[in-house]
């Protein structure tokens, strides 16, 4: 432990503490626009975060400067406040005025801070600001570098956390900019589309593609049959649109906000969840009993699967053919519910609600079209979805409980759990092995697989199978360190769930702002705790409109009809 004394306090911290920890550990808030507490590294670029240190010949940023013994510290000092309010008008002095038409408007970490700091005027001579183009190629997110304030949040996250080094600093003064490798813009580089930069950037310079004027001109369409599905994180994300605490549960709520917006059925994701573990687990089958590529990887994150087709083609045998619950009920969507409800699929325009920003790009793959169509019309993130509530006047929490519609509405406790790290391998476990063994787990929680660990394995004996290896990573620098192990034939594992985002859909690049790990831990236990109050029905294979869905439809697990519109697959990528 080391002993320093910071604003005549006393503190006492491990060594190798910063004095950014220090002070926060003893509720001294130094502000910050670099550092997160999720990352290891802070980059130490935006200076806001400058302290006074006795002996010090000049001020030093406190994210990045370790603590002593018997140093001290002054975090309020005069010439601090002056030197950050300085800083702070330097940034604003390049930075659009915008404000209030800004995306970020309201959850603006620069409008935060400068209010932390003081900040009332800018003396400094002001600039027309440094304009860039806007990069908005891709169907996922938007880059606008003109508001960038170059605090490489976006670089680290992409380096340290996703393991994907796309971004990268160019440039000097007023002409430094964060750019994706090589110049080239999104939709023709390596990004994975994740989000996570959006989750990480202070600004509005890396935020989701607004589609929400698409949703509201297809709700004002008569000739347009309407229908929305959500995934299961969006019932413990969206309250907090709303000012609820992180991790409630607004299931009933959120269907009546998505009835009032107009849209004529509401359906929901965790239906195809329930399919998906038919379908995968039944594949899984299948390559253990005929000697098929194993271990076999989820396909459920689409940020993943690009991440895989880019930088480990050699490996995408190992990927399950299925599609994600998000595209399985898009494709059921324009033919099974098409037929049933005797309604001309080309007048079906399907909405999805996802925590996802990965989730736009993989709806447009042209091998999303399984139906004759586009399987999904547009993809919303939480955030979008918040947006249009506030537009239309709903207030979220003020509103009764509702229920589904009928035939994708039904869905197991199992389906829930998707929205979390964990969750699909420990939904599949529990179908696999009643399907092996004829009689379900002894308990159905699988707790080995739960949890923020980065890497999480769990083993279970299941009948003539014998012992089943399974293996979870969330975030794509976990992935890349178990793909290398596949890579190298040291993957004893028969099953990996990879989830692209820290925590997984939880921790989504379309979830409410700011992030943390607390509140994906708390959006988590809200999914397990709707898992285990459901009691009669914790099992995909147990769901009664998945069974009626193979009778009427479907016909078998793996079968021709499953195979056409369930089933995909997937295209190697240049780095």
């Amino acid at each position: 432990m080391v002993a320093l004394t910071i604003d005549n306090l006393a503190v006492e911290v491990p060594e190798g503490s910063t004095i950014l920890e220090a002070a926060r550990s003893v509720g001294i808030h130094i502000p910050s626009l670099c550092t997160l507490p999720e990352m290891h590294h802070s980059p130490g670029a935006c200076r806001i975060c400058v302290v006074e240190v006795e002996r010090a010949r000049s001020l030093v940023a406190s994210c990045v400067y370790p603590v002593a013994n018997g140093m001290k510290v002054k975090t309020n000092s005069r010439r601090v406040r002056e030197a950050r309010e300085r800083v702070m008008e330097f940034m604003l002095s390049d930075h659009p005025r915008d404000c209030n038409i800004c995306q970020k408007h309201g959850n603006c970490e620069l409008q935060q801070v400068a209010e932390q700091v003081g900040t009332r005027d800018i003396t400094v001579p002001c600039t027309d600001f440094t304009i860039h183009d806007i990069d908005d190629s891709s169907d996922a997110l938007v880059r606008d570098a003109s508001k960038c304030i170059n605090c490489l949040r976006c670089v680290t996250a992409c380096a340290e956390v996703q393991g994907v080094f796309l971004l990268t600093p160019e440039g000097r003064g007023f002409d430094s900019r964060v750019v994706p490798a090589m110049g080239h813009n999104l939709n023709d580089s390596a990004c994975t589309f994740c989000g996570q930069c959006a989750v990480v950037c202070p600004t509005g310079a890396i935020v989701e593609k607004d589609h929400t004027d698409l949703v509201w001109a297809a709700l004002e369409d008569p000739t347009k049959h309407v229908v929305v599905q959500e995934a299961p994180a969006i019932r413990a994300q969206l309250g907090e649109e709303f000012g609820l605490p992180p991790g409630t549960l607004v299931t009933g709520k959120m269907i009546t906000a998505l009835r009032r917006l107009g849209f004529d059925r509401v359906f929901d994701t965790n239906f195809t969840a329930d399919l998906t573990i038919i379908e995968e687990g039944n594949e899984l089958l299948h390559r253990a009993k005929t000697g098929g590529k194993l271990p076999m990887i989820t396909s459920c994150s689409p940020g993943w699967i690009k991440f895989i087709e880019h930088f480990y083609p050699d490996l995408l045998p190992h990927v399950s053919t299925c599609k994600s619950p998000q595209q399985m009920f898009g494709a059921l969507a324009k033919t099974y519910y098409a037929e049933k409800e005797g309604i001309d699929p080309a007048n079906i325009f399907v909405v999805s609600i996802m925590p996802c920003t990965a989730k736009k790009f993989e709806a447009a793959r042209p091998e999303m079209r399984s139906s004759g169509y586009r399987d999904v019309d547009v993809v919303l993130t939480t955030r979008e979805l918040g947006r249009m509530l506030r537009q239309a006047g709903i207030d979220l929490a003020a509103l009764p409980e509702g229920d589904y519609d009928a035939p994708m509405g039904q869905y197991s406790g199992a389906a829930t759990i998707f929205g979390a790290t964990g969750g699909v391998m420990e939904a599949a476990l529990r179908t696999v092995y009643a399907v092996v063994t004829g009689k379900n787990l002894p308990s159905l929680d699988i707790t080995a697989v739960r949890g923020l660990d980065g890497i999480k394995e769990a083993a279970l004996v299941i009948g003539d199978l014998g012992e089943v290896r399974a293996a979870v990573a969330h975030g794509l620098g976990n992935a890349r360190k178990l793909m290398d192990r596949v890579a190298a034939g040291q993957a004893d594992y028969h099953f990996i769930e990879i989830m692209a985002c820290p925590g997984g859909c939880v921790g989504g690049g379309g979830q409410p702002l700011p992030a943390s790990d607390e509140k994906r831990r708390l959006r988590a236990g809200a999914l397990y705790q709707d898992d285990s109050d459901v009691q009669s029905l914790r099992q995909s294979h147990e769901n009664p409109s998945i069974k009626t869905l193979y009778d009427d439809f479907l016909k078998a697990p793996l079968g021709e009809k499953s195979h056409h519109l369930l089933h995909t697959h997937y295209t190697p990528r240049e780095v």
